[in-house]
């Protein structure tokens, strides 16, 4: 428990000075938003401001999580180590975007099937290794499972290896570029994060707690998670890191956090919720993510199907209501409460299964 303060402490710290240093340095270098057109006239104002601020969120969960092993004297699990695989590699794709974006002074960075590409990569590697005998503790757990899951494993057979790689890369894809649609205002997906990961560490702690390697826990209510306080050092520093950032990033932003850090947050809740056995819980505990997502593909979808029409002024769904002629600040905080009251719903059900399986 000692480690998960330690992270998550080291990590705001570093965060909070870092993302100030950053702001500086980034403004000095040029690397500036570009905005797009398209979008609602009231961003324009933003054109200019520093991005990729990411990278400070990237480097302080890293440096928390390193830092409160080394404190504790304890050695990363293959876990972890998984999930900051997963973490980095997105968080790089996400940087040559960036990167793209700012030399090419434009808002598009990587083509399409260039980011598609390079998030398939890192998202089948990590699945591969996730689901590695080779990973295996000494109990034979590897740190994914076979079995589709919910609160835990919910089915009593196994899925093919092959089948379950997708099923990754699907969770993945999603989480990774949900988290990418929503940051789209001030504060939106940085303040969103900070509740998501905040509710991993919560599951992490409790799972281990629970935990079926223990010697006190009755097996059959347990949770078979590979390495539950690993994973809860690592949600504990990316909450910290997020909530650092929030400081500079929230009405006016002073920084964005780019796709350098909304790819790497997406996918390091994927990657959590594949490690706990929580697939499914995410979709509730990610509630906003997914609505948002889906406000683009009805959008889209609906757009091609009657050939111009519209279901909203504009997507993702946070635009519409400015669209609609609410301030941005308005948009930001209700959309924080939608995640809290998804959050809590969240964590009501992982509690009440675990209840209702006692």
């Amino acid at each position: 428990m000692r480690a998960v303060l330690l992270g998550g402490g080291i990590a705001l710290l570093i965060s909070l000075l870092g993302t100030r240093f950053a702001i500086r340095q980034f403004t000095l270098l040029g690397y500036g938003q570009e905005i797009r057109d398209d979008g609602p006239t009231t961003h324009h104002t933003k054109r200019g401001t520093p991005t990729m601020g990411g990278v400070v969120i990237i480097l302080a969960a890293l440096v928390g999580y390193f830092a409160a092993k080394l404190i504790t004297r304890d050695m990363p699990s293959a876990s972890a180590l998984l999930l900051l695989f997963l973490f980095f590699g997105m968080g790089l794709v996400g940087f040559l975007d960036d990167f793209i974006k700012i030399s090419k002074q434009r808002s598009l960075g990587l083509r399409s099937k260039a980011k598609m590409v390079g998030q398939t990569v890192i998202g089948v590697i990590f699945g591969i290794l996730a689901l590695s005998p080779m990973l295996e503790d000494y109990r034979g757990k590897t740190p994914a499972s076979n079995h589709i899951s919910f609160t835990r494993d919910i089915t009593s057979f196994a899925l093919p290896t092959v089948v379950v790689i997708l099923l990754i890369w699907l969770v993945v894809i999603a989480s990774s570029n949900a988290v990418n649609l929503s940051d789209g205002l001030d504060g939106l997906a940085t303040g969103a994060c900070v509740m998501v990961f905040g509710a991993y560490t919560l599951v992490n702690i409790w799972q281990n707690n629970q935990w079926c390697g223990g010697n006190d826990i009755t097996y059959g209510k347990c949770y078979e998670v590979r390495d539950p306080l690993d994973l809860a050092i690592i949600a504990a520093a990316i909450t910290g890191a997020c909530f650092g950032f929030l400081w500079w990033n929230a009405s006016p932003a002073q920084i964005f956090m780019g796709d350098t850090g909304s790819l790497a947050l997406g996918s390091a809740l994927a990657g959590l919720a594949i490690l706990t056995r929580t697939e499914m819980l995410l979709v509730i505990l990610g509630g906003l993510f997914v609505v948002e997502t889906l406000s683009v593909v009805l959008q889209v979808s609906f757009f091609k199907f009657t050939k111009g029409r519209r279901v909203f002024r504009m997507a993702p769904i946070h635009h519409h209501f400015e669209m609609l002629g609410w301030e941005q600040v308005t948009v930001v905080i209700r959309f924080w409460i939608i995640t809290g009251l998804c959050v809590a719903a969240g964590l009501g059900v992982f509690y009440a299964e675990w209840v209702a399986g006692t």
